[in-house]
């Protein structure tokens, strides 16, 4: 039974309830030395009834570091992090590791003050979003002495190691696509891209791929903040309004594709005959739309697994080889809005 005791609980307490010395009782909850099977399920079970959790603060004095990974991501209203996370915790679950989350909604001086707080708590690693931040970030991380793995994206040069994808390389191969099945009058939609420099990288490649088959987007909208699905509805019809000649739309994530699918069907176009559409990521959400929207896979959770991945292996040994760009290869999924031909 839990202690109603306001006091800390201490080894001692525990040492007590089980009947062991506090030195056995340090070495079963540190999972350090040689304690037999028994006297490790009553130390266990003993902690467990008093409700004590061992004060890592104290070991980390003495270590230098805590068993905390700061994983520092841009959003978590974007449908995209979730999955990244659920590979970094897939990984770290099976370690003593535990992985902690800041938030910098792209904008890279609160990057800054969070990668601050979370290295200041002497983390055993950093996981961080994109390759690009402040001089500042990026002289706290080169400082850290612990490993740092970017993630999400490889077009460009790593602090220490990258995992992610080519998102300049996605946009060319959609292009390729798109223009494989004969589209010719193309119209993007998508967020500000200042800040976003994933999405920007894609569009670069993507208009890059057009311009050397002697295409030009002929039409661009770009929105910022409210709903992705209302947004891309909105877009749509804008873009219909101003040039309704357009016969494809390329959306720089599933989420305004999604909404641009909507508007389509209600003004009743035949798609991929009349207008063709692809959006990015490769979001569960399209399952369950009346057509299957062309997107491509941005290898989200293997993102996150490698990522993890790399940073146990390094704290288990701080000498182990780590390839320091892991680029992953996403896929083009055609649904029902890219086949034409």
């Amino acid at each position: 039974m839990a202690s109603d005791d306001p006091r800390p609980l201490t080894l001692r307490d525990v040492s007590e309830a089980s009947g062991v010395s506090e030195m056995t009782v340090s070495r079963v909850l540190r999972n350090r030395g040689d304690v037999s099977h028994a006297t490790r399920e009553r130390v266990l079970e003993a902690a467990k009834t008093l409700g004590y959790v061992p004060n890592k603060i104290a070991g980390a004095l003495a270590s230098q570091r805590v068993n905390l990974v700061a994983v520092i991501i841009p959003s978590l209203r974007n449908m995209v992090f979730p999955e990244v996370m659920a590979g970094i915790s897939g990984v770290l679950e099976d370690t003593e590791l535990q992985p902690v989350v800041g938030v910098t909604d792209y904008m890279p001086e609160k990057e800054e003050r969070v990668l601050y707080e979370m290295l200041s708590w002497r983390p055993s690693g950093v996981i961080v979003a994109g390759l690009e931040h402040t001089e500042a970030s990026i002289a706290m991380l080169k400082a850290s002495g612990i490993p740092v793995v970017e993630i999400m994206d490889t077009d460009g040069k790593p602090i220490d190691c990258a995992v992610g994808i080519s998102h300049r390389r996605a946009g060319r191969e959609m292009a390729r696509a798109i223009l494989k099945q004969g589209y010719q009058r193309i119209g993007f939609m998508g967020t500000k891209m200042p800040l976003d420099h994933r999405a920007r990288k894609r569009f670069e490649g993507f208009t890059e791929a057009l311009a050397k088959e002697g295409v030009e987007i002929v039409t661009q909208e770009f929105y910022s903040g409210g709903s992705a699905l209302a947004k891309g509805r909105e877009m749509t019809r804008t873009m219909l309004e101003r040039e309704p000649e357009l016969d494809f739309l390329y959306y720089s994530n599933d989420m305004i594709a999604a909404g641009g699918l909507m508007e389509l069907l209600d003004q009743g176009i035949d798609i991929p005959g009349q207008i063709g559409i692809a959006g990015f990521n490769g979001v569960e959400l399209l399952d369950g739309l009346p057509r299957q929207v062309a997107t491509m896979d941005a290898c989200r959770t293997e993102i996150g697994t490698k990522a993890a991945q790399v940073i146990a292996a390094r704290v288990e040994n701080p000498d182990a080889e780590i390839e320091r760009i892991m680029e992953l290869t996403p896929r083009i999924s055609y649904g029902d809005t890219l086949k034409r031909r």
